[in-house]
C-alpha cells in the first residue's frame, strides 16, 4: 500500500464524517437564523441530502450480505434458487434496489428506495432554493441601487 492510499483510509473518513456533521450543523442554524434567504447556504441541505442518499443506498445495496442464501436462511425466510435464477438480474440493477428470498419476501427494507426517490427529488429543490434566493438577493441588490 502506498503512502497516499494509507493516508486517504485513514484521514478521509473522518474528514467526510466531520464535513458532514458541520453541514448537519449549518443546515439546523440556517433554518433557525433564516439562513436559507443566502444562495451559500443552500450548499449544506445538499450536502446532507447527499450523504443520507449514500448511506441508504449502501444499506440498500448491502442488505443481503454477501451470500443472500444464507442470509435468508438467518432470518428464517425460504429461499427460492429458481426464482432467484429467473429474476438473475434484479440485485445487481441499481434503481430500484431489490434482494429478494422469494416472490415475497426482500431483504431491502422497505425504507430504502422511497428514501432514495426523495433524496432525488429534494436535492434539485435544494439547486432551485439556491437560484431563487440569489435571485432574491440580487433584485434587492439592484433595488438599493
Amino acid at each position: 500500500m502506498s503512502a497516499i492510499t494509507a493516508a486517504s483510509v485513514i484521514f478521509l473518513p473522518p474528514l467526510i464524517l466531520a464535513l458532514v456533521a458541520l453541514s448537519l450543523w449549518k443546515t439546523g442554524r440556517g433554518l433557525a437564523a433564516r439562513g436559507w434567504e443566502r444562495p451559500g447556504w443552500w450548499v449544506f441541505p445538499a450536502v446532507v441530502l447527499a450523504s443520507a442518499g449514500c448511506v441508504t443506498w449502501y444499506i440498500g445495496v448491502f442488505s443481503g450480505g454477501f451470500d443472500p442464501e444464507e442470509t435468508c436462511r438467518e432470518r428464517g425466510v425460504r429461499y427460492d434458487n429458481a426464482y432467484r435464477t429467473e429474476h438473475a438480474r434484479e440485485p445487481s440493477q441499481w434503481f430500484p434496489l431489490r434482494n429478494k428470498c422469494h416472490a415475497g419476501h426482500d431483504l431491502v427494507p422497505a425504507f430504502v428506495n422511497p428514501t432514495l426517490v426523495a433524496v432525488a427529488v429534494l436535492l434539485p429543490g435544494c439547486a432551485a432554493g439556491a437560484a431563487a434566493a440569489h435571485a432574491t438577493v440580487r433584485k434587492k441588490h439592484a433595488t438599493q441601487h
